[in-house]
This record gives structure tokens, C-alpha cells and sequence, in this order.
């Protein structure tokens, strides 16, 4: 069912989509060039005639930095990749033809395109950035299986959670080999999975750590099995999880068995308020619908217990939790320093990876308005603007796939104070974002291609530690003295 007040917007949202479909004249079809033709004459003066490389890096490769997944590559050819200078293509070439010269490329190849190496690369023991010099530590390379969250616990101790399941010791920089048992079970298929953890503000005294997990009905390992997110609260003794207890969950009839755009992130801010975020489950009206948990960031007391200024409080939903609607898939949430406010990452479609600040009630316009498209270049909404929808902060076309953040508030890094770190996944990237008023008026690279970076955290020693996913290790990051 949907809310009155979103009708409107919706309805609006259908007929712009339809619209094209009542057209009274077809356009003469044009026929498709063939995709060798397209990479002579788009891509061979960089790339070389047989793909052999020249003014760009060669086409013929084991390894695909950027991704080889075939919606990665499509990206890559309508949006390009600004950090390597590749130009975008996507005005010139239709959807056919983008996808003929990627059939090309792919048909040149000696084996698949892997976006996996089997040898991994070599972390460089020290990176130049604009305004510091930092060693960089690998502290963790064996041992992870998909590490998605870190929480340190003391200046000694850090909890990990796996994706698979897993919650992980971290002590004096090394992973403890035994794993913590007695976690619920568990739903891991695609984004779904263990996905983050936080610490109650007053974790020394009540020892709390809350968890973000896929819950299922029935067989965990059955992938069919209907799941849903949840958040749960325990405590670790030695090895085991003991003493739990659920704050959030769905009702069981709103359990699906989609796979993907799970979220999650958790934080509790400096008054001791919960936030979480939920993806829209691959259902786009979901984010829209207040009537559903999908799709939205959500603010809870540290027991799960409402509160009672939150935007919805006297909606009739059941999900009165619900701080902010019209989310895709948050995969990213930080407070800043200062000012107090939360920020949260927006992962996009194909373009319109988004930067949001999260203030009650706002309606952050997906599916409605959005700078992305569908992965088969289908357009989703052609509005980038619509009343009642705040625009973000700022949002990237192509998609750099945005996941963690966190602001820089450490002693170590005096000239990146109160600037944003942010961790890219499809690039596996750190990028730095100096934000003014509200906007991002610069951004640099400081670290890219090993690794999708998963999670960044400061640590009690005020160093910048990094989870990677593909390969799942836990780096450091220290200004050089």
C-alpha cells in the first residue's frame, strides 16, 4: 500500500516513463556499426589497432582493474573514467553499440576478463598525496572471508564481521585464528549477509555491540529461503556471543528472497541515537513507500525503542523508525566532527552514485529523480529534480560505486581536518573530499587498484585503517614523520 502523499509522485514518476511509449511516430531505425568498426574509430588511437595499447594501457589482459563485469564495462564506454582520462562514448554510440564493442574487445581475449588476479598486487609501502606522505601497512592478508565492518574495542582489541557470517577478534594488529561463536545464522547471497557493527556509546560499562545481519525463514544456506535485514544487540565473552537481543526486524510476511541492495551501515551519533541504513531489495517503489522498512535510513533508541521526534512518529506505518525515505542502497554513514550532522553514501544504478546529508523527513528521490540509468542503459526517471525531493550533496556519473566514509577528526592528519574520506568500490579507491557549505569543491585520489575498499575507521592510534574485499585484507594508513 501506498502512503496518500507519495501518490502523486509516483503516479508522476509512471506516466514520465510511459510517456515515450505513446509517441504517435517511430524514428527510421539505424543500423548498428559493427564493434570492430566502433573500436577503430573510437578506441584505437589510444588504445592501439589490435588493442595492443599506446597513449592508453592495453586492451589484451588477465586482469580487469575497473571491473569485468560486463555492466562495469558498459559504464565504462557511455560514462568513461575520468580518473584515467578515458572520455565517455555514450552520445556518439547507441545501446547496440556499445554493447558490439564490448563484444569485440571481450572476443579478442586469451582467457575471460577477471576482475580477480590470481596474484596479488603488491600494496605500496608508501603513497604521495597532495598533503601528506603516508605509510601504508598491511596488517591482515590471509585469514579474512570478506570482512565488511571493524569496531575497535580498545587500544588493543578491534572486532571484524565477515560476510559469510563471521565475527572476527582483531588483537595487537593480528587476526585471532578462532573465530567468535554462537552468532544467529545467517543469510550470505550476494549483498545480503553480515554487514556491519557498531558499539554502544557506553560499550565499557554495558559491553553492547550490535550487529546488522540478513535473517532468514528457514535454512540459511537455502537460497531460496525468504530473508530480511535485522539489527540485533549482544555481547562477545572470550569466543562467544552471548546475551542477545533484537532491536529492529521486519514483520515476516514483508521476508523476500532478493538477493541484493541489502545496505547497511550502523552508527550511533554523540547523543546516543541509532542509526541504520536498509537498500530497496531491487524493488525501487520500496523507497518511496513508507509502508515498507526498504529503502530508507532509520533512527532508533539504543534499546530499539522509538523516539519520539523522529519525522513519522504519528504516521500510521508500522516503521516509525524511518529518519529518511527515498534511498536506493546506503551503503556509507558518518557524523561530522562539528557540526553533528550524518552524512551517508548513496550507491547508484549505472551513474548516480549520490552524497547525502541525512535531516528528518527528507525524501532523497529514488526511483523518482536520479543521475543514473538502468545497467542495460534503459532510463529509469528522466528528472534529476522533483518537488519534495532533496537533491544531494553531490553524486558521480559515471558510478565510482561510493560504500564507506569517515570524516577525518584524528590528531595524526591537522591538514585534512573535518574533510571526508570515502572508499569506492568498483575503482577499489580512497578518495579525499573537501566539503564548504555544504559542497564538495575538491577531491583527490589518494589510493587506488588494490582492493575494493569495504569499511574505513580511525583507530584509537588515530591511523586510517582500510577493509578491502577481492583481496579481503586490513590495511593502515600513518602520515610519514
Amino acid at each position: 500500500m501506498m502512503p496518500r502523499s507519495l501518490l502523486p509522485i509516483v503516479s508522476a514518476f509512471a506516466l514520465t516513463v510511459a510517456l515515450p511509449c505513446l509517441s504517435g511516430h517511430d524514428e527510421p531505425e539505424k543500423t548498428a556499426r559493427s564493434g570492430e568498426a566502433i573500436y577503430q574509430s573510437f578506441c584505437a588511437t589510444c588504445h592501439g589497432t589490435n588493442l595492443e595499447g599506446g597513449k592508453a594501457q592495453s586492451l589484451i589482459k588477465e586482469v580487469w582493474q575497473f571491473g569485468s563485469q560486463r555492466y562495469a564495462m558498459r559504464d565504462h564506454v557511455n560514462f568513461g573514467i575520468p580518473t584515467v582520462g578515458m572520455p565517455a562514448f555514450g552520445a556518439a554510440l547507441s545501446s547496440e553499440e556499445v554493447d558490439n564493442v564490448i563484444d569485440y574487445v571481450v572476443s579478442k581475449q586469451g582467457t575471460k576478463p577477471s576482475a580477480n588476479p590470481s596474484v596479488r598486487r603488491e600494496v605500496p609501502k608508501e603513497i604521495d598525496t597532495e598533503l601528506n606522505t603516508l605509510v601504508v601497512e598491511v596488517l591482515v592478508s590471509e585469514g579474512l572471508n570478506i570482512p565488511t565492518g571493524i569496531e575497535f574495542v580498545d587500544d588493543r582489541r578491534a572486532l571484524i564481521t565477515e560476510r559469510p557470517g563471521g565475527l572476527r577478534w582483531l588483537v595487537d594488529g593480528k587476526l585471532d585464528p578462532r573465530p567468535i561463536q554462537g552468532l544467529p545464522p545467517t543469510w550470505y547471497f550476494r549483498d545480503a549477509g553480515m554487514l556491519d557493527l557498531a558499539l554502544h556509546p557506553e560499550y565499557n560499562d554495558n559491553g553492547w555491540i550490535y550487529i546488522a545481519n540478513s535473517d532468514p525463514i528457514g535454512d540459511s544456506k537455502d537460497r531460496k529461503a525468504p530473508a530480511m535485514l535485522q539489527i540485533i544487540r549482544g555481547r562477545v565473552d572470550g569466543h562467544n556471543w552471548v546475551d542477545q537481543e533484537l532491536i529492529f526486524s521486519a514483520p515476516r510476511e514483508n521476508y523476500t528472497v532478493s538477493s541484493i541492495h541489502f545496505g547497511t551501515r550502523i552508527l550511533f551519533d554523540k547523543e546516543g541515537y541509532l542509526y541504520f541504513s536498509t537498500g530497496d531489495k531491487g524493488v525501487p517503489e520500496n523507497s518511496q513507500d513508507l509502508f515498507s522498512a526498504q529503502g530508507k535510513i532509520h533512527r532508533l533508541h539504543d534499546d530499539g525503542s522509538i523516539p519520539k521526534d523522529n519525522p513519522f512518529y504519528n504516521h500510521p506505518t508500522r516503521f516509525k523508525s524511518i529518519y529518511t525515505y527515498g534511498n536506493r542502497n546506503p551503503q556509507g554513514i558518518d557524523q561530522h566532527p562539528e557540526t553533528g550532522e550524518i552524512w551517508a553514501t548513496e550507491h547508484g544504478p549505472m551513474g548516480g552514485d549520490e552524497l547525502n546529508v541525512v535531516r528528518p523527513g527528507l525524501n532523497h528521490g529514488w526511483p523518482i529523480a536520479t543521475y543514473g540509468k538502468n545497467h542495460d542503459g534503459t532510463i529509469i526517471s528522466d528528472k534529476t529534480e522533483y518537488p519534495g525531493v532533496t537533491p544531494p550533496i553531490h553524486y558521480w556519473v559515471p558510478s565510482i560505486a561510493t560504500c564507506p566514509i569517515a570524516f577525518v577528526d584524528s590528531k595524526l592528519f591537522p591538514k585534512w581536518k573535518n574533510q571526508l574520506l570515502l572508499g569506492a568500490l568498483k575503482y577499489q579507491e580512497i578518495r579525499r573530499l573537501v566539503i564548504e557549505d555544504d559542497q564538495v569543491v575538491k577531491e583527490e585520489t589518494l589510493f587506488q587498484g588494490y582492493g575494493r575498499v569495504r569499511e574505513l575507521k580511525f583507530g584509537p592510534d588515530g591511523s586510517l585503517y582500510a577493509l578491502t574485499n577481492n583481496p579481503d585484507q586490513l590495511l593502515r594508513f600513518r602520515p610519514k614523520k
